[in-house]
């Protein structure tokens, strides 16, 4: 079964179109029979799109450090809930544990999350998809600089071609499944 990395805020101060949008996500991954793998926070999006994946009977992973464990802030309710002593290790079994990687909006660890995952991918890595969902455009001035590194000469043009955006849900998870595919077919030529 395959699996998508959901990265998103846990802030519970958002609006909740926000928590909306996670469980829209949630309720697509189980649809799809995908796992999910996240923070492992039960607050805010991050825990509104593992609970809609395990209400649609979908299989969560998630990851958290023992400090946000010790702040009760934990999804116990996980089919798989794994404590980690860092941050660090906690981003490497998340990468470890995906097939892919999916942004929503978020806040400074959900962008930290995407740069280091698109920079993986860019550097060749990993091959697995990484992918913006971003309906309400909170991500424009992001690209917008990513844009302008890259007339500058800063960014290649095949880094910035790595990074998938999209503006819903089932946008994003038909851009996962077709990137899937393509390499399927790659790996049987």
């Amino acid at each position: 079964m395959p699996s998508v990395c959901v990265y998103c805020a846990s802030s519970p101060q958002i609006p909740g179109r926000y928590v909306e949008l996670a469980a829209q996500v949630g309720q697509e991954i189980a649809g799809r029979q995908w796992t999910l793998v996240s923070g492992g926070g039960s607050e805010s999006m991050m825990g509104a799109v593992a609970r809609a994946t395990r209400l649609g009977g979908g299989h969560t992973i998630g990851v958290i450090p023992q400090a946000l464990v010790d702040y009760e802030v934990a999804d116990h309710d996980s089919d798989e809930l794994i404590v980690t002593s860092t941050m660090r290790e906690r981003k490497a079994i998340m990468d470890d544990r995906a097939d892919a990687f999916l942004a929503l909006p978020g806040g400074i660890g959900t962008l930290e999350e995407l740069m280091e995952v698109w920079t993986s991918r860019h550097l060749r890595m990993h091959e697995k998809p990484v992918v913006v969902l971003d309906p309400w455009g909170d991500f424009e001035l992001l690209r917008a600089q990513v844009l302008h590194w890259q007339q500058l000469g800063f960014v290649r043009e095949h880094a910035v071609a790595q990074l998938l955006w999209t503006t819903s849900v089932q946008e994003a998870c038909d851009a996962i499944q077709a990137t899937w595919a393509t390499a399927d077919s790659m790996q049987g030529l």
